[in-house]
């Protein structure tokens, strides 16, 4: 059993996050917390001259809102959204909120794409804590 879960949801993945949270609960102790995270990439300055001219916080604004959601006014889960890469910045804040457990996506395994995921190869290799591979 864990105490605290951290459960990363990708932009393109939302849709497994409330499946990962059910998993979570069911590896919870009582009294323990889950957190979502999402980790938005950095654009880099020759791209974000192209897609527009939104206020700084636009997309995390959205992002913190579409977590929000997905959370569904349950007390024990937090949210959180940071910026940078995925498998680095996942790990890091694992260790920075004590979390005992990471429960990531990953692919389906199938002929053209066999191995983990690349965020969550990252992940496996890098965490401090257990790491729970969803497929």
């Amino acid at each position: 059993m864990h105490s605290h879960i951290l459960i990363p949801v990708a932009l393109d993945h939302e849709d497994i996050a409330r499946q990962k949270i059910d998993i979570a609960r069911t590896m919870l102790n009582d009294g323990g917390k889950i957190s979502l995270l999402t980790v938005l990439e950095n654009i880099p300055g020759f791209v974000s001259e192209l897609v527009g001219d939104f206020p700084k916080d636009h997309v995390t604004n959205h992002v913190r809102d579409s977590l929000a959601s997905v959370a569904a006014g349950a007390g024990d889960i937090s949210t959180d959204v940071r910026s940078g890469k995925a498998g680095v910045v996942i790990t890091a804040y694992a260790k920075e909120i004590g979390a005992d457990l990471i429960i990531v996506g990953s692919h389906h395994p199938e002929a053209e794409d066999y191995f983990l995921g690349s965020t969550a190869a990252r992940v496996a290799r890098r965490a401090l804590c257990s790491v729970y591979i969803l497929r």
